[in-house]
Formats: structure tokens, sequence, C-alpha cells
């Protein structure tokens, strides 16, 4: 089967195909991969426990795929473009060729410093090519790496190092974004007072910041790959993995405070990256890509990392902001790199926006011919700026929906192929079959509809488990519908079956495109000492998409409440990290909770939306006073 889609009715029949005769389609897709030993199943599955089971007895290592068999043809292709957060540093740009031996390198320094198959690593580094490298790196010596995004707390790390029990970290002295500079061995070290597991971290030169390096522990990565060289730079053999085997971690905010590690596996993930990569962008070979995201999340792991690698492609990594130091900061690398592709976010859309059209004069974006948006749903007056502005309305805009649980796009147009719609995901990729359902897990059928999104058959690059808690994996994702993957998200399917996202049913807020638990926030918030209780819901913000906002009842010791909110934000920063931090707190003297003691968030999130008219029925709250208190207080 040819990978790529090239024609509507092409995408009907193929569709038709992969919901008819799924195992057939997907291992036709997947035979375009290198594997050193081929199935003997290609997919075994139930939804109750979950198990689910992609190519079964295949051998492969997923390193092989992105670097080695593009070295023949095209070791000298650039692999990665690297764009530094200072436009007069110096650029970088990495062939095949050389990233395969830069990873053959490293894979050699983790070796050295006793990581084996199994072993988990937690990456902590700014978005500079040896992030890539050390992911990579893992991978081809069976290690299972769990990147952390460099935005976090040293708890949150914690947190994460400690339920994977990491036992070897790698980080940098410092990294720069925007116009911060990010003391990450610092806050790497402060998380490690907690973390026993860890027997070696290994320290990249970024910042050239003063750092603490402690004996027997702390190593530099550059001293590091020059024992490898004077060993003669010997060969770094993959570790053989199983298709079923882990591939990484990658933590993601939950509805209870503690974060949840998704898993995702070496074979069916491989495939379906690779896949929804060459199709969604329609991707040729020479084209240059750059996806926005950072590493540190899914995105960047599926969608610069291995996605574009595994199909030989040219990936544009960005260590910066949009805004930095100019708000023409994308616009410049789109003209310096001649993209033709470019993947970004909602967020940073709306934010580029405001800074009108000034920062776009006089920058060639002709380059470009297709674009897509990921994180979010896109408002159409985005849509049509993104249009208009960047794509001169001549490139298609993806407008993308997908999760870390899904491993990669589902729901999506797919570039000059399929129709596109302002704010709609439009239509299923091959291989994905969403369902809506009521609130009791009935299918509504039909166009013209909205429900519960959910899918009712797996995909390769769905997640496996939680991370040392399946109970948990079962619970988020599998309980609430039977034998159907619960996506939390609300949906319509209009008249033509195309798909919009709604938005989040659950206790999980979308803000700038990263998933937060309200339940996490609330715990950060009540461990500040004057707090007593605490509810976070979501409400519109013109840029983020969702703004995080606070009701907190305080004890009565407060004198000073412009001082406690800078505080109680401070503790927010501390426990999580800066990204979780409420945009409004509104101190009220209770909240509006049923007789069993429940806090009624639906009213709660309806005066944060500003729609204070129709509230419902109030009566049955415990105390129905304090909504007219907490209307009268809403900022």
């Amino acid at each position: 089967m040819n990978l790529k889609i090239t024609s509507f009715s092409e995408y009907k029949e193929v569709y038709d195909y992969s919901v008819r005769e799924p195992e057939n389609f997907w291992a036709e897709i997947a035979d375009s991969f290198r594997w050193r030993k081929k199935w003997d199943k290609v997919l075994e599955w139930n939804f109750k426990e979950p198990s689910i089971k992609w190519f079964q007895g295949a051998k492969l290592n997923i390193t092989e795929n992105c670097l080695d068999r593009h070295l023949e043809k095209h070791g000298d292709r650039p692999a990665i473009i690297w764009e530094p957060n200072d436009p007069d540093e110096a650029h970088r740009v990495l062939s095949y060729k050389q990233l395969h031996d830069k990873v053959c390198q490293f894979g050699n320094v983790l070796r050295n410093n006793g990581v084996k198959k199994g072993d988990r690593v937690c990456i902590y580094l700014p978005m500079v090519p040896e992030l890539a490298i050390a992911v990579l790196a893992c991978a081809r010596i069976g290690a299972i790496h769990s990147v952390v995004f460099g935005g976090f707390s040293a708890q949150s790390i914690a947190d994460r190092i400690n339920d994977a029990e990491c036992s070897l970290v790698i980080t940098a002295d410092g990294g720069f974004r925007g116009a911060k500079d990010i003391p990450l061995k610092d806050i790497i070290d402060d998380a490690l007072v907690q973390c026993r597991s860890v027997q070696k971290v290994i320290v990249l030169t970024r910042s050239r910041s003063p750092v603490s390096m402690i004996k027997g522990r702390d190593v530099w990565w550059e001293d590091e790959i020059k024992k490898v060289e004077t060993q003669g730079n010997p060969p770094c053999p993959v570790e053989i993995m199983d298709a079923e085997d882990l591939l990484f971690i990658l933590y993601t905010s939950g509805s209870t405070g503690k974060p949840k590690g998704v898993v995702h596996t070496c074979g069916g993930y491989m495939v379906y990256a690779g896949y929804t990569f060459a199709n969604v962008f329609q991707y040729h070979p020479g084209e240059v890509y750059f996806c926005t995201a950072d590493i540190g999340w899914i995105t960047g792991h599926s969608y610069i990392v291995y996605g574009p690698l595994s199909q030989g492609a040219t990936t544009v990594m960005f260590e910066g902001v949009p805004t930095y130091p100019s708000p023409s900061r994308y616009w410049d690398i789109v003209e310096k790199y001649k993209v033709n592709i470019l993947y970004t976010a909602p967020t940073a859309i709306r934010s580029l926006m405001s800074f009108g059209t000034g920062p776009l004069e006089g920058k060639d974006l002709s380059s470009i011919t297709k674009l897509g948006s990921v994180g979010e749903p896109i408002n159409e007056e985005a849509w049509h700026w993104f249009d208009e502005k960047i794509g001169n309305k001549q490139a298609p805009i993806a407008d993308t929906w997908w999760q870390t649980e899904t491993g990669g796009i589902m729901i999506s147009p797919i570039a000059g192929v399929t129709t596109t719609k302002p704010g709609y995901a439009t239509l299923p990729l091959p291989g994905v079959q969403p369902v809506l359902v009521d609130e009791n897990g009935k299918e509504i059928e039909g166009n013209g509809v909205s429900g519960n999104l959910c899918i009712k058959f797996p995909w390769p690059g769905m997640l496996r488990t939680t991370y040392g808690d399946h109970e948990r994996c079962r619970q988020t994702y599998f309980s609430t519908y039977e034998n159907m993957y619960f996506t939390g998200d609300g949906c319509l399917r209009d008249e033509d079956g195309y798909y919009k996202i709604t938005g989040r049913v659950d206790d999980v807020l979308n803000v700038s495109g990263h998933r937060i638990g309200t339940a996490e926030v609330e715990n950060a918030i009540n461990m500040h000492t004057d707090v007593v209780e605490s509810a976070v819901v979501g409400y519109p913000h013109e840029i983020k998409g969702q703004g995080v906002y606070a009701y907190v009842i305080l004890g009565e010791s407060v004198h000073d409440k412009e001082l406690t909110r800078k505080n109680i934000l401070q503790t927010v920063t501390r426990i999580i990290g800066a990204i979780a931090k409420p945009d409004k707190i509104q101190f009220v003297s209770g909240l509006p909770k049923t007789r069993s003691g429940k806090i009624m968030r639906r009213i709660l999130r309806k005066i944060a939306e500003g729609e204070t008219s129709n509230l419902g029925d109030t009566s049955t709250l415990l105390d129905p006073g304090v909504v007219d208190e907490i209307k009268a207080g809403a900022l």
C-alpha cells in the first residue's frame, strides 16, 4: 500500500478498507518500515482490562527506522536544522549521517554510565539538538526515556523521577527561553534531594552558568563524549526490541493531583507516528518542516523527532519563543530556512495576531505550502488569520486533534486532499474509528449531533498503560463507557459528518494547548499556609484559549490579601511550574457545595465565564447564599 493518500476518493476508499479490515490495513502500512523480524500476529485486544498488543512477536529498533535506513541514499540530507534562542548565535545543521554518529556516541556514553535495556532515564534539557540525540540514544540502547518539559518545577520533576524510578538524569547547566535564563541544573539538584533511585547525572554545557557538580554522581556531557572518542568511537549496536517493549513514558496531568505516566511502546507507536506524519502533512522528500512545539510534550516526540525522522524528513528545531527578540521571529525562521510546512499552536497564532501585521511586513513566506495547528481547537478568527496572512490562502490548514495518550494525530484534514473547515478537526484518519456517545454510553448515530467523543477500535499508537498503575489507566480511559476509549472531550458532528471538538468534559483544563488537571492546581494552592480550601475552573482566555480561575477560602489571620495572592502564585509555581499559575484568584468565604460536600464546579464555571443569569437550581446547595456573594465578587 502507498503510505500517502493523494485524493479525496482515495481517502474514502482507504478509510473504508481500514475499518473493514483493520489488521490487513495496518500490516500493509507497517510493511514500509524496517523490522528485524516480522510479527506473528497483527493485533490482540480488549478494552476491558485493557490489553492492547500490536505486531506481536515482531523485533525492531526504532532508531534503525529513524536513522540507519536513510544513510545509504540520504546520509548527507539535513535531518535537524537547529535555530537558537538568540538569533545572533550560529545555527546548526545535522545531516542524517552526523545525527546517526552523535546518537551512537551518546548511546555508548549511556552504556558507560551503567544504563541498560529497560532502565528509565529522565531528560530535562533545553530545546537543543542534544535533546533529540539523548532521546534517540535511549531508544537505541533500549532504555525508556521520560522527557520533562523545561518549565516544570523541582517538585514536579521529583514526582516524575520517583514514579518511574529513573536511574539516570540528563540535564544542562542552564537554558534560554526568550529573555529568561532557566537554571536547569539547580532545579534538578533541588529535585534530587527527594530521589533515591538516581545514580548518575549527565550535564550538558549550554548557558555556562556556575553549577554544583557532585563527585561520583554528576558528570559533564562533553567529558563523557571525549572518553568514547578516545576509545576510537566504537559502534553502538542497537538493542533489538520487541514491538510491545516500552519506548517512553510521558507524564500528563490528570483529574487527580498525581501526574500519570502514559506508556508508549516501540512497534505500534513507530508505525503510527510515521504514517500520520507522512499523510497529514503530505510530506515530500526535500521539504523543510518546522514544528514549533517543545520535545517535552507529545507533539515534540511524535512530530519533531520520531515521525519526521522515520520518513527521512528535514525537521527544524527552535530553542526560543515566538515573540523574542521580536514578534517576527517565526517569520524570520520561515524565510531563513525556506520552510514549507509550519505546525504550531493556536495560542501562538493568537499571540502573534495581537501584534497586527507589522511583524509580517517584508517577510518572504512564499515557501509555505502547508500549515498545521495543534494542542487545542483553533477558533475561527485565528484560523482565518493563519490562512490569509501566513498561508496566503494557498496553504491548506491541518487542524489536528489528538492527545498524549493517542500517540499521534487522530482526526484532521489531510493537507490538500480532504476539505478543511474553520474550527473543525474534520475527518478521522484511516484506521481511526470515532463515535459520539450520550451520558449513558449509548452511541449517537447520524449527523448534526453532539456528544462525548470515544474511539471504539484500537490503533497502533495508543497508550498501553499508565506506568506502574494499570488500574488508573483502566479507570481513566476505559471504565466510563464499556468497550470504548474515552477521550475526555465533547464533540459535535455536523451535517457533513465533520468533527468539531467542543472542549473538555472532565476536570482537566486546556491552557495554551497544555492539559492541566484542576485537582493538581487545587492541591498546590491548598499547600499554602493561609489557604483553607480552593476550587479551580477554566474560563475563556483570548490568548491561552482557557485561563485558570481559582476560588480560594483564606484563614482568618490574613491581613494583606494582595501579598497573599502573590504568595499563592509563587506556591503554585514552586510545586507545579509557572505554566499552572491561576490567571485570576477570587477570595471567597465559602464554596457552593451539595449537602454531601461535593463542590458544584458547574456553577463556578458559569460565574467565571460571566454567565450569571442562568445558574440553574441552587436551592439544593448547603448554603445557597454563598452563590450570590461569589457572583458579586466575580473578577
